[in-house]
C-alpha cells in the first residue's frame, strides 16, 4: 500500500500538470480565435475568385489550359498536412492514418512500384513517414505559428511547374478542415489537374457579365490564383483544426486530473485514516499492556 508521503507527492505532481494542461488550453484558445478571424478574412476573395471561375466554366466549353489536362495517372504526389507538435488528441494520427490508407490502398501499384511522393507539411507527418518506407520528397516544419501567403505561392509554384513538366499527372492534399472547436472533418482533395465548379444557370451568367478582354485570358490569369487561394485556406483550416483538437484534448485533460486529484485524496483520507486507527490501537495496546502488568 502506498504510503502518505506517496499519495500526496502524487496529488502534488497531478496538480501540477493540471495546471500545465489548463494554461494550453488557455493558450490554444486565444490563438484558435486568430485562426478563425483569419479563415473569416479569406472567405470572401476564395467565394468571388471560385464564383468567377465557376461561371466562365460553364459559358467557356473549349478552355485550353495545362492546368486543367487530366492523364492517364503515372506518378503521384500527395501532400500530407499535420501539426508540429502533438497533446492534440487524434488530430495527426488521424491524418497519418488516411494518407497510409491512400496510398498503400487506394494507390497500391503506385505504391509498389515507387512512383507516389510525400510532400510534409507539419513535423509530425514528416516524422511518422520518414521512418518507414515511404518517399517523402519534402518536409516543410515551423510554418504555422507564422504562415504567409508567400509560402503557398512558393509551394505551389514547385508543384504546379512539376505537373507542366509531366513529373506529376496528379496531386492530392490530406488534411483536417476546420469544422468547430469539438469537429474536424478528414479530408482529401485534388489539387492538380484544377477542377473549380461548374455554375448551372448559364443564361443568367451572360445576362449578367460582360468579360474583357476576353474569356480565355481571364481563366487563365485566374486558375493560378484559384490554386493558390485553395492552398491557403487548406492551411488555415488544418491550423485552425489544430488548435481546435489542443483545446478540446487539453480540456479534457484538465477534467481527468481534477477527477484524478479528488480519487487520490479520497485515497489520502482513507490511508491517513487508517494509519491513526492503528497509532490509536497500539496506544490502547500498550496502556493495556502496563495496566496488567
Amino acid at each position: 500500500m502506498a504510503t502518505l508521503r506517496d499519495i500526496k507527492r502524487r496529488i502534488t505532481g497531478v496538480q501540477n500538470t493540471q495546471q500545465i494542461t489548463k494554461a494550453m488550453k488557455m493558450v490554444a484558445a486565444a490563438r484558435l480565435r486568430r485562426a478563425q478571424d483569419n479563415i473569416i478574412s479569406a472567405r470572401p476573395y476564395s467565394r468571388k475568385i471560385t464564383e468567377v471561375l465557376s461561371n466562365l466554366f460553364a459559358i467557356e466549353k473549349n478552355i485550353d489550359n495545362p492546368l486543367l489536362e487530366t492523364r492517364d495517372p503515372k506518378r503521384v504526389a500527395v501532400f500530407v498536412v499535420t501539426s508540429d507538435r502533438g497533446l492534440c488528441g487524434a488530430f495527426n494520427m488521424n491524418v497519418i492514418r488516411r494518407t497510409e490508407d491512400l496510398v498503400r490502398n487506394e494507390y497500391s501499384e503506385f505504391y509498389d512500384s515507387g512512383n507516389i511522393d510525400l510532400y510534409c507539411i507539419g513535423k509530425k507527418g514528416h516524422d511518422y513517414f520518414s521512418k518507414r518506407d515511404f518517399n517523402v520528397v519534402s518536409s516543410e516544419t515551423g510554418i504555422f505559428s507564422g504562415l504567409k501567403f508567400d509560402f503557398v505561392v512558393k509551394v505551389n509554384n514547385d508543384i504546379k511547374q512539376k505537373f507542366l513538366d509531366k513529373h506529376y499527372d496528379l496531386v492530392l492534399i490530406v488534411y483536417n478542415e476546420f469544422k468547430s472547436v469539438v469537429q474536424q472533418n478528414l479530408t482529401v482533395k485534388q489539387l492538380l489537374p484544377v477542377k473549380p465548379a461548374v455554375t448551372e444557370n448559364v443564361e443568367e451568367i451572360n445576362a449578367d457579365y460582360i468579360y474583357e478582354p476576353d474569356k480565355m485570358h481571364i481563366i487563365n490569369s485566374l486558375i493560378p490564383r484559384y490554386l493558390n487561394t485553395q492552398m491557403w485556406n487548406i492551411l488555415l483550416e488544418s491550423y485552425a483544426a489544430e488548435l481546435g483538437a489542443r483545446m478540446t484534448a487539453m480540456d479534457m485533460a484538465t477534467e481527468n486530473a481534477k477527477e484524478m486529484i479528488r480519487t487520490l485524496k479520497i485515497n489520502y483520507n482513507k490511508v491517513r485514516q487508517a494509519s491513526i486507527t492503528t497509532e490509536i490501537l497500539e496506544i490502547v495496546g500498550g496502556a493495556e499492556a502496563l495496566k496488567n502488568e
